[in-house]
């Protein structure tokens, strides 16, 4: 496959996946990705940051968030995210705990 052409389907399978999380699972916490997953929304931001940053772009924390949430952490907070429970919490640490610095 021409390296252009799988450049064009990983871009479109990246965009799939931001529009489904966006979108149409909004209802899926960040807490729950990183517990089942081990990455979240925020990772994925993240990791958008640094692919800006290894082609010498300069990009906030916050302006990749905005890039891929599609508004602010404050909007997608008091539109979508819900309070921790205490389960989430102690799942989220122990995950932590064994996968520290893989992601």
């Amino acid at each position: 496959m021409p390296t252009q052409t799988e450049i064009e389907l990983q871009a479109a399978a990246f965009r799939r996946l931001q529009k489904h999380l966006m979108e149409d699972r909004t209802d899926v916490q960040n807490i729950d990705m990183m517990n089942l997953a081990g990455f979240c929304r925020n990772c994925l931001s993240r990791w958008y940051q640094e692919a800006a940053a290894e082609k010498g772009i300069d990009m906030s924390k916050d302006a990749a968030r905005e890039l891929f949430y599609g508004m602010t952490m404050d909007e997608w907070k008091t539109k979508y995210q819900t309070e921790a429970t205490g389960a989430q919490k102690t799942a989220f640490e122990k995950s932590f705990e064994e996968n520290v610095g893989k992601s």
